[in-house]
């Protein structure tokens, strides 16, 4: 057994920490721990969308479209990630919010991974 390889399954794996698969919120010595970037394999149902806005943000953001019909807001800018494969990226300070249309999956890469962001419960 090598504890620098972890083999899973993205849908299971995400059930257990609100999507995210890798990144600074895992256990050290995990090998899906990093503080370099955070990956989450997001399934989203119909409706679903971000309770507030992130502002200040201080990551650079990739979200690409597996499934489904999801929308992403930024400042001034609304866009529509309706075909597999679409894809937005954003840079650091750039706000953003988002909307799931139709029951969606969303694979989004974010570096460096910054603690804080996320939405209370």
């Amino acid at each position: 057994m090598n504890d620098s390889v972890y083999v899973g399954k993205a849908g299971k794996d995400a059930a257990l920490d609100r999507g995210w698969l890798l990144g600074h919120f895992k256990d050290e010595g995990d090998p899906r721990h990093s503080e370099d970037v955070e990956i989450k394999w997001g399934v989203h149902p119909p409706g679903n969308a971000r309770r507030q806005w992130v502002k200040g943000e201080h990551r650079t953001a990739l979200l690409v479209l597996i499934s489904g019909r999801f929308r992403v807001e930024l400042p001034g800018r609304s866009v529509l990630l309706e075909e597999q494969g679409d894809y937005v990226v954003w840079g650091r300070g750039v706000d953003h919010s988002w909307v799931a249309e139709e029951e969606s999956v969303v694979l989004t890469v974010r570096w460096p991974s910054v603690p804080g962001y996320a939405v209370p419960e």
